[in-house]
């Protein structure tokens, strides 16, 4: 997968993006027998994030920047 998808495609899996759980979150003992599944999800969607040059670590403060804390560097 190497494609780029559209803008308007690419902003509404960024909103997705801010409602998964974060990988450290997804454990067997709160997701079950899916807790692989999911972070498999999660994987493929900050893989597409990358490769159209988007960082996942910012999309949240993209998203939502009333709720992110100003940085202090």
């Amino acid at each position: 997968m190497s494609d780029k998808i559209s803008e308007s495609a690419l902003n509404a899996l960024k909103i997705a993006f801010t409602y998964m759980p974060k990988s450290i979150e997804v454990t067997k003992y709160e997701y079950g027998d899916d807790y692989q599944k999911i972070l498999d999800h999660i994987e493929t969607v900050r893989e597409i994030l990358l490769i159209n040059d988007v960082d996942p670590e910012e999309v949240h403060g993209e998203v939502n920047p009333e709720s992110t804390p100003n940085s202090s560097y």
